[in-house]
């Protein structure tokens, strides 16, 4: 069974600096990228927005708000991703999931797979 575990968030005054940890664990055919989802308050879980994400060849891409301001890193190997974040602001406010995209052992359809969440409020 694969699971992704994350770590971090937390509260913070706009400006501040906040860091997301995410580990993966199980088996899988492959993998084809790990990153970052955020739910805006008020919205559903079907309305997740991407913020970051690099996939199996290290390509990078960052949702426009946050270019400059976050920094995603990873390691195909150990299957982990991290999100620092800087600058921050109100609308950056939200529940982060960590994601990771893969072939399980069992089907070779591909499917999300997502951590428990992480709760990052941005507030004076």
């Amino acid at each position: 069974q694969v699971q992704l575990v994350e770590s971090g968030g937390g509260l913070v005054q706009p400006g501040g600096s906040l860091n997301l940890s995410c580990a993966a664990s199980g088996g899988w055919q492959s993998k084809d990228s790990m990153g970052w989802y955020r739910q805006a308050p008020g919205k559903r879980r079907e309305q997740r927005q991407l913020v970051a994400d690099f996939d199996h060849s290290g390509r990078i891409r960052y949702r426009e708000s946050v270019k400059g301001r976050f920094t995603i890193t990873g390691d195909n190997v150990k299957n982990t991703v991290f999100l620092q974040m800087t600058d921050l602001r109100t609308e950056d406010t939200g529940v982060y999931y960590c994601f990771a995209l893969i072939i399980p052992t069992d089907t070779d359809v591909a499917r999300y797979i997502w951590g428990q969440g992480s709760q990052v409020v941005v507030s004076s």
